[in-house]
């Protein structure tokens, strides 16, 4: 037998179509959509399905739908997660810094007040909206829900 006949009869895997209504919705929109980075998406503040269209409808209030694509975002939950990493991440930073020039220069304590209350307050401000973007759009990608518990009858 030669080895174009022998690779022609060996069975390749089996690729079935999804049995159940939600994972072929799923399937249908990975063909529709293209896959976009939840970084570029979430960072933009854009719909994380299509790219297009506004993911916020105020500051931080999630728009109802997506305008172009009529992805509905009241599935999404990002929660406390956001505000979380920027605390961490804009505490570090600022204190970090605030430390750094105490020492190196010993400045005032008004001029401490003044150079970090407003960077303290203005860098978490600045940090939020897309920080909670990337998050929806990590949960978009990775198919996020709630728990639920399945069991066997």
């Amino acid at each position: 037998m030669s080895g174009a006949r022998a690779r022609a009869q060996r069975p390749g895997p089996r690729i079935s179509a999804p049995s159940r209504p939600i994972e072929r919705r799923a399937v249908s929109e990975r063909l529709r959509y293209p896959q976009l980075s939840p970084f570029a998406t979430g960072l933009r503040c854009r719909c994380p399905r299509c790219g297009s269209g506004r993911l916020f409808e105020g500051y931080l209030t999630l728009a109802p739908a997506c305008r172009v694509c009529a992805l509905d975002n009241s599935v999404f939950d990002p929660g406390d997660g956001p505000a979380v990493f920027i605390i961490l991440i804009a505490g570090f930073l600022v204190v970090g810094a605030a430390l750094i020039v105490e020492v190196s220069f010993g400045p005032p304590y008004w001029l401490h007040f003044l150079l970090w209350m407003p960077l303290g307050l203005g860098l978490p401000l600045l940090m939020l909206r897309p920080f909670k973007g990337v998050l929806i759009a990590l949960q978009y990608r990775h198919r996020a829900a709630e728990g639920r518990l399945e069991r066997a009858d």
